[in-house]
């Protein structure tokens, strides 16, 4: 499976969180401790705010660890709300059309896990999605097309609904075609404004997932630690595992959740479950 990192707060430098924390998302694509494999080498992806409206996307089909362009190119941005996504791939071509973030608009969306026995129930999903969205698939990854389910299920108006609505979907084909545990997943979506991270598999052990704790918090734990001293009040991160080791840090996101997170520190955190369409 995958790894990803999500960051929305004040703008801070991109490679200042891709690349410098120990357990870096550059280090996990080759030493990831909590996936399901040890390496993420299969393409990368960043998605990122900047003055226009719709994010920007940069993908590459290059191993993470060795793209000299990513590192460039994490020196030179910096923004409010960035996706990183590192890619392990699950029975679909290693191609740039299916490197995470994908984009919709204003929306990008990322996942972590899988849509279980997909090559069986991919047909019947994809009838599901809008005839004006379906067009814009550009992809063969299932994390793709849970985005456009979630898209035609109401997305841009309720992000928690639609992914539950989505997720309700996944799992009624899948047992139609008995297959016992259809989804296990980790995502995390944005309009630029907001972001939102669920936890969420069928069977109860979903993909890892956290938050950090609020940087208020972390310098009054830790004053002399000079991590901390560069982040605005607001900065959050979410993340497939921690970037570090250092105590009270990171918080685990509990099984069958989503958050929200938003500038201004109005985070929010709430069970999460399947609902009908």
């Amino acid at each position: 499976m995958c790894r990803w990192l999500a960051y929305c707060g004040s703008p801070v430098d991109v490679d200042r969180l891709l690349l410098a924390p120990k357990n870096s998302l550059i280090a996990q694509s080759l030493n990831a401790t909590m996936g399901a494999t040890v390496s993420n080498g299969d393409g990368f992806g960043l998605g990122w705010y900047g003055e226009r409206e719709a994010p920007a996307l940069f993908h590459s089909i290059e191993p993470a660890w060795s793209d000299r362009n990513l590192r460039e190119l994490a020196a030179a941005i910096r923004t409010r709300l960035f996706f990183a996504h590192i890619r392990a791939a699950t029975a679909t071509p290693v191609q740039k059309t299916n490197c995470h973030p994908f984009r919709y608009g204003r929306w990008l969306w990322m996942h972590n896990g899988f849509i279980r026995e997909f090559a069986r129930v991919k047909r019947e999903l994809a009838f599901d999605v809008a005839p004006a969205l379906y067009p814009f698939i550009e992809g063969s990854t299932d994390s793709e097309l849970f985005f456009y389910l979630a898209l035609t299920f109401g997305l841009e108006t309720d992000p928690p609904g639609a992914v539950a609505r989505a997720v309700h979907r996944i799992e009624a084909i899948g047992r139609g075609h008995g297959v016992e545990h259809p989804i296990r997943m980790s995502v995390a979506t944005s309009d630029g404004e907001r972001l939102w991270a669920f936890r969420y598999s069928t069977e109860g052990n979903s993909p890892s997932l956290f938050f950090s704790t609020d940087v208020p918090t972390l310098r009054a734990t830790y004053p002399d630690n000079p991590d901390f001293a560069g982040y605005c009040d607001d900065a959050r991160l979410i993340v497939s595992e921690p970037l570090g080791d250092l105590k009270g840090v990171w918080n685990a996101v509990p099984e069958s959740s989503y958050g929200i997170v938003q500038r201004g520190g109005a985070d929010s955190l709430h069970p999460f479950g399947p609902a009908p369409a």
